[in-house]
């Protein structure tokens, strides 16, 4: 089952479960320029230019998770992509799925900008930018 969790709530939920695993699903510009959660870990679900899927991306997370029973928490832009990416790793067998619902920038606003509505950022949680 994929649990979804606000920004806030994920960074709780990673300060009582120091084995929890934050992985940042978003493209490699997204993730240095833009900004990240203080120890994401990078694992893309998609990237530029081709928008295809990462075919890779069970067998990386593999790599860096390899207990399914470990919480795993994803973030991407605004939580769509960290749900597909869910979805992936729970028919892969992983048991505890977290998706950071607003993402890291949150919703568009009416003004079609990110930040002002949600987001790991909007909520003055931990980041940096590369």
């Amino acid at each position: 089952m994929i649990e979804n969790l606000s920004p806030k709530q994920s960074f709780a939920f990673i300060q009582q479960n120091p084995t929890a695993v934050l992985i940042d699903v978003r493209t490699k510009i997204e993730h240095h320029f833009v900004g990240h959660p203080f120890n994401a870990i990078h694992i893309a679900w998609k990237e530029a230019p081709s928008w295809l899927e990462n075919l890779e991306f069970v067998n990386e997370v593999n790599k860096i998770v390899n207990d399914k029973q470990c919480p795993v928490l994803l973030l991407c832009r605004s939580g769509q992509r960290s749900l597909a990416a869910a979805s992936r790793l729970e028919n892969a067998g992983y048991a505890h799925l977290i998706n950071i619902d607003e993402g890291f920038e949150g919703d568009l606003d009416a003004n079609k900008q990110r930040g002002n509505l949600g987001g790991w950022r909007y909520h003055h949680l931990p980041w940096k930018q590369s």
